[in-house]
């Protein structure tokens, strides 16, 4: 069951929490709070992951940066926008074309993406300062963990081979139109003969041979 969130009285000071600053200077309002909390305790199918509530809270921080600038995005675009800024299998290119669109409505993109948030943050929102709490989390917060690391490491090789190519490219060694570099990493079971993108293995939580 959900967890009241925590009562914070005149005499006791809250916990530092980015999250809880950025629903109050985007005037996102405490029930995008109540709705995270809710989401993350949820039973069953219902639940969202840490990563995935960070995903819709950095969302809905975009969304509130576009309106207040004048801009009305149609239905989609808010989340294509936010692909395009952190998906690390965007093109440089397409990242740019993004970051251009916002910047010409007056957005300050720099500003914008610093705002957004990891799960770390939703977790410590969730725990610290609403004083929520999910009987498994332990071991969801372990693989999702190492989920992050993965996406870190995949994000550094893919930021360092396009600068190379970029570099290669300036040199006269390399010529290539328009480019993404894409960084996967799979795994394959020799038991049941099957190979898996290695965050989906994760998310599974086995392979086909404990399925069978």
């Amino acid at each position: 069951m959900p967890s009241e969130p925590v009562n914070h009285g005149e005499a006791d000071e809250p916990p530092n929490s980015k999250v809880a600053r950025l629903l109050d200077s985007y005037e996102l309002g405490e029930a995008l709070g109540d709705r995270l909390q809710q989401l993350w305790t949820a039973e069953g199918d219902c639940r969202m992951s840490l990563r995935d509530l960070a995903d819709l809270f950095n969302e809905r921080v975009l969304e509130a940066a576009m309106t207040d600038a004048g801009m009305r995005p149609i239905d989609g675009e808010v989340e294509n926008l936010y692909r395009l800024l952190t998906d690390s299998e965007v093109s440089s290119g397409n990242r740019t074309e993004a970051r251009r669109e916002l910047e010409q409505n007056g957005i300050d993109t720099e500003e914008l993406e610093r705002d957004f948030v990891t799960y770390q943050a939703i977790r410590s929102y969730l725990q610290d300062y609403r004083g929520a709490t999910y009987q498994q989390e332990s071991d969801t917060d372990r693989a999702e963990d190492v989920i992050q690391t993965l996406q870190r490491l995949q994000s550094r090789t893919r930021l360092v081979a396009e600068k190379n190519i970029s570099q290669l490219e300036s040199a006269g060694e390399l010529s290539v139109g328009e480019s993404r570099v894409s960084v996967n990493l799979s795994v394959f079971c020799t038991d049941c003969n099957t190979q898996y993108d290695l965050r989906e293995l994760i998310e599974a939580g086995s392979c086909e041979c404990d399925r069978e």
